[in-house]
Protein backbone atom coordinates (compact mmCIF):
# COMPACT_ATOMS: atom_id res chain seq x y z
CA UNK A 1 0.00 0.00 0.00
CA UNK A 2 3.13 2.78 0.65
CA UNK A 3 4.25 1.57 -2.56
CA UNK A 4 1.28 2.38 -4.29
CA UNK A 5 0.64 5.49 -2.62
CA UNK A 6 4.46 6.74 -3.22
CA UNK A 7 3.32 6.01 -7.22
CA UNK A 8 -0.30 7.82 -6.78
CA UNK A 9 1.76 11.03 -5.23
CA UNK A 10 4.65 11.07 -7.84
CA UNK A 11 1.96 10.85 -10.81
CA UNK A 12 -0.52 12.94 -8.99
CA UNK A 13 2.75 15.30 -8.51
CA UNK A 14 3.18 15.05 -12.51
CA UNK A 15 -0.01 15.91 -13.64
CA UNK A 16 -0.72 18.82 -11.03
CA UNK A 17 2.92 20.36 -12.58
CA UNK A 18 1.22 20.23 -16.36
CA UNK A 19 -1.96 21.46 -15.10
CA UNK A 20 -0.31 24.48 -13.45
CA UNK A 21 2.05 24.76 -16.76
CA UNK A 22 -0.61 24.69 -18.72
CA UNK A 23 -2.75 27.46 -16.64
CA UNK A 24 0.79 29.74 -17.05
CA UNK A 25 0.86 29.23 -20.78
CA UNK A 26 -3.00 30.56 -21.04
CA UNK A 27 -2.95 33.55 -18.82
CA UNK A 28 -5.09 31.50 -16.01
CA UNK A 29 -4.14 31.17 -12.68
CA UNK A 30 -4.28 27.56 -11.40
CA UNK A 31 -7.50 27.71 -9.21
CA UNK A 32 -9.82 28.15 -12.52
CA UNK A 33 -9.34 24.41 -13.83
CA UNK A 34 -10.12 21.30 -11.30
CA UNK A 35 -8.81 17.98 -11.98
CA UNK A 36 -11.38 15.26 -12.06
CA UNK A 37 -9.17 11.67 -11.53
CA UNK A 38 -11.38 9.17 -13.53
CA UNK A 39 -10.95 6.05 -11.17
CA UNK A 40 -12.73 3.85 -13.62
CA UNK A 41 -11.70 -0.68 -13.25
CA UNK A 42 -9.30 0.76 -10.45
CA UNK A 43 -10.34 -0.30 -6.86
CA UNK A 44 -11.99 1.64 -3.78
CA UNK A 45 -8.51 1.62 -1.99
CA UNK A 46 -6.93 3.75 -4.69
CA UNK A 47 -9.48 6.32 -4.64
CA UNK A 48 -9.30 6.65 -0.84
CA UNK A 49 -5.22 7.05 -1.28
CA UNK A 50 -6.27 9.44 -3.94
CA UNK A 51 -8.63 11.47 -0.94
CA UNK A 52 -5.55 11.68 1.51
CA UNK A 53 -3.63 13.12 -1.50
CA UNK A 54 -5.94 15.95 -1.78
CA UNK A 55 -8.11 14.78 -4.65
CA UNK A 56 -11.60 15.90 -4.32
CA UNK A 57 -13.42 14.80 -7.41
CA UNK A 58 -13.51 11.31 -9.19
CA UNK A 59 -15.03 10.04 -12.18
CA UNK A 60 -16.45 6.78 -13.17
CA UNK A 61 -18.32 5.81 -16.34
CA UNK A 62 -19.92 2.47 -15.61
CA UNK A 63 -22.57 1.99 -12.80
CA UNK A 64 -21.47 -1.56 -12.03
CA UNK A 65 -18.60 -0.28 -10.72
CA UNK A 66 -19.31 2.77 -9.58
CA UNK A 67 -22.16 2.14 -7.37
CA UNK A 68 -19.99 -0.44 -4.86
CA UNK A 69 -17.58 1.93 -5.16
CA UNK A 70 -19.31 5.08 -3.98
CA UNK A 71 -20.46 3.12 -1.33
CA UNK A 72 -17.59 1.93 -0.28
CA UNK A 73 -16.13 5.49 -0.04
CA UNK A 74 -19.10 7.52 1.60
CA UNK A 75 -17.27 8.36 4.24
CA UNK A 76 -14.31 10.44 2.03
CA UNK A 77 -15.25 14.08 0.80
CA UNK A 78 -15.65 13.65 -2.48
CA UNK A 79 -17.59 14.47 -5.50
CA UNK A 80 -18.88 11.55 -7.59
CA UNK A 81 -18.80 12.73 -11.25
CA UNK A 82 -20.66 10.22 -13.78
CA UNK A 83 -19.06 10.59 -17.37
CA UNK A 84 -20.37 7.21 -19.70
CA UNK A 85 -23.07 6.70 -21.46
CA UNK A 86 -25.59 6.24 -19.02
CA UNK A 87 -28.78 4.00 -19.67
CA UNK A 88 -31.96 4.49 -18.47
CA UNK A 89 -32.51 1.61 -16.68
CA UNK A 90 -29.42 2.50 -14.74
CA UNK A 91 -30.55 6.03 -13.60
CA UNK A 92 -31.88 5.17 -10.33
CA UNK A 93 -28.83 3.81 -8.91
CA UNK A 94 -26.62 6.75 -10.30
CA UNK A 95 -28.79 9.15 -8.47
CA UNK A 96 -28.01 7.47 -5.61
CA UNK A 97 -24.42 8.83 -5.60
CA UNK A 98 -23.21 11.06 -8.31
CA UNK A 99 -23.06 14.53 -7.63
CA UNK A 100 -22.77 15.61 -11.21
CA UNK A 101 -23.70 13.42 -14.62
CA UNK A 102 -21.56 14.76 -17.12
CA UNK A 103 -23.06 12.71 -20.03
CA UNK A 104 -26.35 14.18 -20.72
CA UNK A 105 -27.29 13.87 -24.25
CA UNK A 106 -31.32 13.04 -24.62
CA UNK A 107 -34.30 13.95 -23.43
CA UNK A 108 -35.64 10.56 -22.36
CA UNK A 109 -32.38 10.61 -19.78
CA UNK A 110 -32.78 14.22 -18.44
CA UNK A 111 -36.41 12.98 -17.59
CA UNK A 112 -35.58 9.65 -15.91
CA UNK A 113 -32.66 11.94 -14.07
CA UNK A 114 -35.14 14.12 -12.64
CA UNK A 115 -37.49 11.91 -11.41
CA UNK A 116 -35.10 9.89 -9.18
CA UNK A 117 -32.80 13.40 -7.84
CA UNK A 118 -36.82 14.21 -6.92
CA UNK A 119 -37.58 10.42 -5.23
CA UNK A 120 -34.04 10.67 -3.23
CA UNK A 121 -34.73 14.19 -2.35
CA UNK A 122 -31.02 15.28 -3.77
CA UNK A 123 -30.17 17.99 -6.38
CA UNK A 124 -27.78 16.82 -9.32
CA UNK A 125 -25.93 18.65 -11.38
CA UNK A 126 -25.44 18.06 -14.63
CA UNK A 127 -23.44 18.56 -18.35
CA UNK A 128 -25.33 18.70 -21.52
CA UNK A 129 -22.37 16.07 -23.45
CA UNK A 130 -21.76 17.65 -26.79
CA UNK A 131 -21.21 15.50 -29.55
CA UNK A 132 -18.73 17.18 -32.06
CA UNK A 133 -18.80 13.95 -34.70
CA UNK A 134 -22.39 14.16 -34.46
CA UNK A 135 -24.17 15.45 -37.51
CA UNK A 136 -26.93 18.07 -37.49
CA UNK A 137 -29.73 16.53 -34.88
CA UNK A 138 -27.26 13.26 -34.29
CA UNK A 139 -25.59 12.02 -32.03
CA UNK A 140 -21.94 10.77 -31.47
CA UNK A 141 -20.40 7.40 -31.26
CA UNK A 142 -19.81 8.03 -27.87
CA UNK A 143 -22.68 9.61 -26.94
CA UNK A 144 -23.61 12.93 -26.73
CA UNK A 145 -25.71 15.58 -28.82
CA UNK A 146 -24.82 17.40 -31.80
CA UNK A 147 -24.15 21.01 -31.39
CA UNK A 148 -27.29 22.32 -32.71
CA UNK A 149 -29.35 20.12 -30.07
CA UNK A 150 -27.79 22.17 -26.90
CA UNK A 151 -29.56 24.69 -26.50
CA UNK A 152 -33.10 22.82 -26.42
CA UNK A 153 -31.17 19.55 -24.04
CA UNK A 154 -30.12 22.36 -22.02
CA UNK A 155 -33.63 24.07 -21.53
CA UNK A 156 -34.84 20.54 -20.19
CA UNK A 157 -32.15 20.28 -18.01
CA UNK A 158 -32.70 23.49 -16.60
CA UNK A 159 -36.80 23.15 -16.06
CA UNK A 160 -36.64 19.63 -14.46
CA UNK A 161 -37.19 19.70 -11.18
CA UNK A 162 -34.34 18.09 -8.63
CA UNK A 163 -31.33 18.84 -11.76
CA UNK A 164 -28.88 21.86 -11.86
CA UNK A 165 -27.86 22.57 -15.37
CA UNK A 166 -24.08 23.26 -14.71
CA UNK A 167 -22.47 23.58 -17.95
CA UNK A 168 -20.97 21.18 -21.21
CA UNK A 169 -18.58 18.22 -21.92
CA UNK A 170 -16.89 17.12 -24.37
CA UNK A 171 -14.47 13.83 -25.41
CA UNK A 172 -12.00 14.89 -28.46
CA UNK A 173 -13.63 13.32 -31.23
CA UNK A 174 -12.04 10.26 -33.25
CA UNK A 175 -13.85 11.05 -36.53
CA UNK A 176 -14.89 14.29 -38.75
CA UNK A 177 -13.59 17.62 -38.75
CA UNK A 178 -11.65 17.90 -35.33
CA UNK A 179 -10.36 14.21 -35.47
CA UNK A 180 -6.60 14.91 -34.39
CA UNK A 181 -7.63 18.86 -33.94
CA UNK A 182 -8.18 18.81 -30.24
CA UNK A 183 -7.41 22.22 -29.52
CA UNK A 184 -10.14 23.23 -32.51
CA UNK A 185 -12.46 20.87 -31.14
CA UNK A 186 -12.55 22.42 -27.51
CA UNK A 187 -12.25 25.74 -28.61
CA UNK A 188 -15.46 24.72 -30.27
CA UNK A 189 -17.09 23.79 -27.00
CA UNK A 190 -16.15 26.76 -25.51
CA UNK A 191 -17.80 28.85 -28.18
CA UNK A 192 -20.82 26.57 -27.35
CA UNK A 193 -20.51 27.31 -23.94
CA UNK A 194 -20.73 31.29 -24.43
CA UNK A 195 -23.82 30.70 -26.60
CA UNK A 196 -25.36 28.75 -23.22
CA UNK A 197 -23.81 31.29 -20.86
CA UNK A 198 -25.68 33.89 -22.48
CA UNK A 199 -29.03 32.43 -21.81
CA UNK A 200 -27.79 30.58 -18.58
CA UNK A 201 -25.25 32.27 -16.89
CA UNK A 202 -24.99 30.06 -14.06
CA UNK A 203 -23.79 26.89 -16.53
CA UNK A 204 -20.40 28.39 -16.95
CA UNK A 205 -18.65 24.51 -15.93
CA UNK A 206 -16.40 23.19 -19.41
CA UNK A 207 -15.39 19.76 -18.64
CA UNK A 208 -12.65 18.85 -21.60
CA UNK A 209 -9.68 17.06 -21.95
CA UNK A 210 -7.76 13.93 -20.77
CA UNK A 211 -4.40 12.48 -20.19
CA UNK A 212 -3.17 13.25 -23.36
CA UNK A 213 -4.73 16.59 -24.37
CA UNK A 214 -5.52 18.65 -20.94
CA UNK A 215 -2.52 21.12 -22.06
CA UNK A 216 -5.37 21.95 -25.60
CA UNK A 217 -8.22 22.34 -22.89
CA UNK A 218 -6.65 24.15 -20.84
CA UNK A 219 -5.42 26.53 -23.52
CA UNK A 220 -8.94 26.64 -24.67
CA UNK A 221 -9.94 27.92 -21.77
CA UNK A 222 -12.02 24.23 -19.87
CA UNK A 223 -12.83 24.42 -16.02
CA UNK A 224 -12.73 20.78 -15.57
CA UNK A 225 -10.04 18.27 -16.53
CA UNK A 226 -10.65 14.14 -16.26
CA UNK A 227 -7.49 12.65 -16.08
CA UNK A 228 -7.26 8.83 -15.46
CA UNK A 229 -4.25 7.20 -16.54
CA UNK A 230 -1.57 9.51 -15.95
CA UNK A 231 -2.62 9.60 -12.06
CA UNK A 232 -3.43 5.97 -12.00
CA UNK A 233 -1.53 4.32 -14.78
CA UNK A 234 -2.30 1.88 -17.65
CA UNK A 235 -5.72 0.30 -16.88
CA UNK A 236 -5.42 -3.19 -15.42
CA UNK A 237 -6.30 -5.59 -18.48
CA UNK A 238 -5.11 -3.18 -20.78
CA UNK A 239 -1.06 -4.35 -20.66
Amino acid sequence: MTERREELAANLADVEERIAAACAAAGRGREEVTLIVVTKTFPASDVRILSELGVRHVAENRDQDAAPKAAACADLPLEWHFVGQLQTNKVRSVAGYADVVQSVDRSRLVTALSKEAVRNGRELGCLVQVALDAGEGGRGERGGVAPDGVAELARLVDGAEGLRLDGLMTVAPLTGEYAGRQQAAFERLMDLSADLRAVHPAANMVSAGMSADLEQAVAAGATHVRVGSAVLGVRPGLG
